[in-house]
């Protein structure tokens, strides 16, 4: 059954992390999505490793982890777009194209002609989304922007991380480049919003993507809560500014984490540790006394929590309907029987050769189901059949083209 983005097309000119990730969403979603990559190099990404997932190929070829992360259901076409060949075959596929997405840095494509100006004259419905660190505007917007800078600027990194009173306190950036990834999601919900607008009144239109503005975005309730309050937002490691108790605890023999967002789940919480005396306390019979007395009760759950194993914890805090649970390691995600039913680690089986692994797309469709049909493309590999396919070429218009197309140096 064709996904609900089936007939998109897609060129993608972006690389690394937020653009590919956008433009994987799309793919998972049925759009055809045309990865363009650098001849002889493709995205910088395919060497981001190890790990690498070798001799999937035929050919004895390998690919990073981190690619294949990001660039499933996608199809790779080797061109180099600074050379004349090369820049004309982009604006060809770009006027047989709905959506556009790029991430070089503001005006970058422009000496090209490959700047949303340049290409919605010859397509005026076309979706042009341009991510970068900053955004098109601004005294920013000529900086570089990476995930890790991003974090420290828009707040994500004074909020993370243990207090600076404890060992190994300090800021800590995220454990995967959350700044990218939201950034390739709101992407993606621009790129859908505007394909409803174009629907209802046939304009295209370009989406300014920002890192930063992302990242400051999903700050959320400590963001919002510094401009109602005037007060900075501490690190507190795994404890909640407002819920009390809501950290991670040490167990006889691991971690628990308790999740407790409520003054029943309290009560029950002290039931199931036999502690019916706290649940009554009047300094802890509600969330707001919990939070105003957290330095009093915190070492108290502190000297529970570490009589029992993680594994008793888990089945007696499930047995009383209080929610909590354990601090897995890779393998025990994927060996979770949830993770498991849910079916989020799959293969994709590419002609015969060795299936690759990729992590399921998270939504669930009733009707429209998400298919795994191409694995992270080779370098390259679907150059003539998108140059047969699109700019409908001969075979042998199609070999003289491709190696116009690598003549050229790196973009």
């Amino acid at each position: 059954m064709a996904g609900p983005l089936s007939g998109i097309r897609v060129l993608d000119l972006s690389r690394i992390l937020a653009g590919p990730w956008a433009t994987q969403c799309l793919a998972d979603l049925g759009a055809d999505v045309i990865k363009v990559e650098r001849p002889g190099v493709g995205d910088d990404t395919r060497t981001w490793g190890p790990p690498f997932f070798e001799d999937v190929y035929a050919d004895g070829g390998q690919t990073a982890a981190y690619y294949m992360s990001a660039n499933r259901n996608k199809r790779s076409i080797a061109i180099d777009i600074t050379g004349i060949e090369g820049q004309a075959v982009i604006r060809r596929i770009a006027q047989e194209s709905d959506i556009v997405v790029e991430n070089f840095k503001v005006g970058g494509l422009e000496k090209y002609g490959l700047d949303y100006k340049s290409l919605s004259k010859i397509n005026p419905g076309l979706i042009y989304c341009s991510i970068t660190g900053f955004g098109q505007t601004g005294p920013y917007s000529e900086r570089p922007g990476y995930d890790f800078l991003v974090q420290g600027l828009g707040g994500m990194m004074s909020i993370t991380g243990e207090r600076d009173d404890l060992p190994g306190g300090g800021p800590q950036k995220t454990g995967i480049a959350t700044a990218d990834i939201f950034t390739g999601l709101y992407g993606a919900i621009g790129i859908l919003a505007a394909l409803q607008h174009r629907h209802k009144t046939g304009e295209g239109q370009h989406i300014d993507m920002s890192l930063l503005d992302t990242q400051v975005s999903v700050m959320g309730n400590q963001a919002l809560g510094y401009i109602v309050s005037g007060n900075e937002p501490k690190r507190m490691g795994n404890a909640h500014i407002s819920i009390v108790p809501y950290q991670a605890f040490a167990s006889r023999d691991g971690h628990v984490i308790l999740a407790i967002g409520n003054d029943g789940q309290f009560v029950r919480f002290c039931k199931a540790a036999g502690e019916h005396g706290l649940a009554v306390d009047e300094r802890f019979k509600t969330n707001p006394d919990r939070v105003k007395n957290r330095t009093a009760l915190i070492p108290i759950i502190e000297d529970i929590m570490i009589g029992r194993t993680t594994d008793e914890w888990i089945s007696l805090l499930e047995e009383h309907n209080v929610p909590g649970g354990p601090i897995n390691g890779m393998k025990r995600v994927f060996d979770d029987v949830q993770v498991q039913a849910r079916g989020l680690a799959q293969e994709i089986v590419r002609n015969g050769e060795a299936p690759m692994p990729t992590i399921a797309n998270p939504i669930k469709f009733s009707k429209t189901e998400i298919e795994y049909r191409l694995a992270p493309p080779k370098l390259g590999e679907h150059t003539d059949a998108v140059l047969e396919e699109v700019l409908k070429l001969s075979p042998a218009e199609r070999a003289a083209l491709v190696q116009k197309l690598n003549n050229h140096g790196g973009i």
